[in-house]
């Protein structure tokens, strides 16, 4: 697996992995998306060989915050330690962030993800996330 730097949006490549995870929100709105990649702070990918296996996506201003907006791994290639090396990868690059934060399914397998690469749920440290979709 090679995790980079992703500079280019081809939708060819990255709409698979958001229909994967049904996403449709992105894979309905190819431009909105090509939009959002283009403004991001970082994409990095993760490839096996030719083929795209995962993707991480964030925002911020990469000095007090860094927003982790998207992580997409294949169904097929999940537990294997492709988001672990995404997330890890991306965390490094920002080491000196204040503050990195994201939203997620409330899923048993997303809270273990989460906490075993280090993150704990808001409320922990008496803090409460709002929404607007």
């Amino acid at each position: 697996m090679e995790i980079r730097e992703y500079t280019v949006f081809r939708p060819e490549e990255v709409l698979p992995l958001y229909a994967a995870a049904g996403w449709t929100r992105y894979t309905e709105r190819p431009g909105m998306l090509a939009e959002a990649f283009a403004h991001s702070l970082c994409v990095l990918v993760a490839w096996d060989g030719e083929r795209l296996t995962g993707l991480i996506r964030a925002v911020g201003d990469g000095a007090s915050v860094l927003y982790i907006q998207d992580l997409l791994v294949l169904p097929e290639c999940r537990r294997q330690g492709v988001g672990t090396a995404l997330v890890q990868a991306l965390l490094r690059r920002y080491a000196a962030v204040c503050q990195t934060v994201l939203l997620t399914d409330d899923t048993a397998e997303a809270k273990a993800f989460y906490r075993a690469a280090g993150f704990v749920p808001a409320k922990e440290w008496d803090c409460l996330a709002f929404v607007r979709m």
